[in-house]
């Protein structure tokens, strides 16, 4: 067995420097006078009086001590002589007793490196300069680290995410209490004329399409920020909002390009899956074939979505810290992913599982006390009911998802992130990179463990 670092062989080295020269711990050179032949064991003794070596001493004990030092399938010990003597040039000192057990401490004078961490316990842990381990992340780690960096720059985080939420849950807040208040009103009424229907409709279209742009917009600006923050948070260098704004502003158009260019890609996927059972409808009639083609290939686009939302969710970091153009993130973004869809996805999952709890949290107290305070005046917003929900409970129930947005904000992009950064620790050793970057002394690759058990 080879030694390796953090392991070493635990045979006999007989080539020790230290164990020729008596070293304490060591085991004791063999003597200089031949070994006896050793006696048949049917056979009595030819001279009782002889002696098995030159040592000084009664020999009995020493022989009951050479019958006690070595182990079981060790040679007789009629074979061996009694250690006193400087070994003849040449010969070989025997090795040593193994140590008791496997996990403790290797005896003194034993070859090899030394052993790593505290004692005989494995391999030091990883540098850790900001808010993860530079190494193979496992994915408690990634959700920890996402975390962490909320803590830690907590007025960065929740300055950036608490004005992207506010702003765009006031766009949805005027739309809800000021365009839909008449147009309820109006699409109710049943004398309304075909020209106001349209009217209507034409008014929360285009609500809902300006509260889109806001929403797009403010998403666009949190993830660019809250990329540049994480990626700070890694190093363990602090950054305030003015920073974060000046090194991510240059990306923003190739961002929003980014996020145009998947949302087309995944609208065509779903218009391919479901426009076969869309044509044999109108051609033949929407009867069972048609309908179950039509089925079939909604959930076979539905696939495609998600093999290729996986394979570019790493695009958005790859873009804002590589400084890359929309292809060539998503290209990185599937290179990185290639052989670890399923982790990527897990992770992501996992995380958006986890955030979307979070917001329910938050939500659902407040649309209880929305409902409290409103009483028998609220009514659903799109219902029969002439009177759309009132503003306090449009207020009440806007406190709560600006909260929820607020704290799932942060997380989802550090998962990201930091989702990132371990796929190109992995890949391309961006640990390395990462401990010059944070100013870690001494740092080398050796130290950096392998996967980690259960990623």
């Amino acid at each position: 067995m080879s030694d390796t670092p953090g392991w070493a062989s635990p045979g006999p080295d007989p080539s020790s420097k230290e164990r020729q020269t008596g070293a304490p711990g060591a085991a004791e050179p063999m003597p200089t006078d031949k070994p006896a032949p050793a006696a048949q064991p049917s056979e009595a003794p030819q001279n009782p009086d002889a002696k098995i070596s030159d040592a000084k001493g009664p020999e009995a004990p020493e022989a009951k001590a050479s019958e006690a030092k070595w182990a079981e399938g060790q040679p007789p010990p009629g074979q061996w002589s009694a250690p006193t003597g400087m070994p003849a040039p040449g010969q070989a000192p025997p090795p040593p007793p193994p140590a008791a057990g496997w996990g403790g401490q290797p005896p003194a004078g034993w070859g090899g490196p030394p052993a790593w961490g505290n004692g005989w316990g494995g391999p030091p842990p990883a540098a850790k300069p900001g808010v993860i381990p530079l190494r193979p992340l496992s994915i408690g780690e990634i959700l920890d680290g996402a975390i962490s960096t909320m803590r830690a720059y907590w007025r960065t985080v929740l300055g950036i995410s608490l004005t992207v939420a506010v702003l765009t849950e006031l766009c949805a807040l005027l739309l809800q209490g000021v365009l839909l208040k008449d147009t309820t009103s109006t699409l109710s009424d049943p004398d309304v004329t075909p020209a106001e229907a349209l009217r209507s409709l034409g008014s929360i279209t285009a609500g809902a399409l300006l509260v889109g742009v806001v929403s797009v917009v403010g998403t666009i600006v949190a993830t660019a920020l809250l990329t540049t923050v994480t990626s700070r948070a890694v190093l363990g260098k602090p950054i305030s909002i003015g920073e974060a704004w000046r090194e991510s502003r240059g990306q923003l158009l190739k961002l929003l390009g980014l996020l145009m260019l998947l949302a087309l890609i995944t609208g065509g996927i779903l218009v391919a899956g479901a426009l076969p059972g869309l044509v044999v409808g109108l051609v033949a009639g929407f009867d069972a074939p048609a309908v179950i083609l039509l089925v079939l290939g909604i959930l076979a686009a539905v696939v495609v979505m998600i093999w290729l939302t996986v394979r570019f969710s790493l695009a958005s970091p790859a873009l804002m810290l590589e400084r890359q153009g929309v292809w060539k993130s998503l290209s990185r973004s599937a290179k990185l992913v290639q052989g670890s869809w399923w982790h990527v996805l897990g992770v992501q999952f996992l995380a958006g599982l986890i955030a979307n709890m979070v917001s329910w949290i938050a939500v659902i107290p407040f649309t209880v006390i929305a409902f409290a305070v409103n009483g028998e005046k609220m009514t659903a917003l799109m219902g029969t009911g002439a009177q759309p929900a009132g503003w306090s409970f449009l207020l009440i129930t806007g406190i709560g998802s600006v909260i929820g947005a607020t704290l799932t904000m942060p997380v989802k992009a550090g998962v990201t992130v930091l989702l990132y950064i371990d796929q190109r620790i992995r890949r391309e050793a961006l640990d390395l990179e990462l401990a010059r970057a944070a100013g870690v002394q001494g740092y080398t690759p050796g130290a950096t463990p392998g996967p980690v058990p259960g990623s």
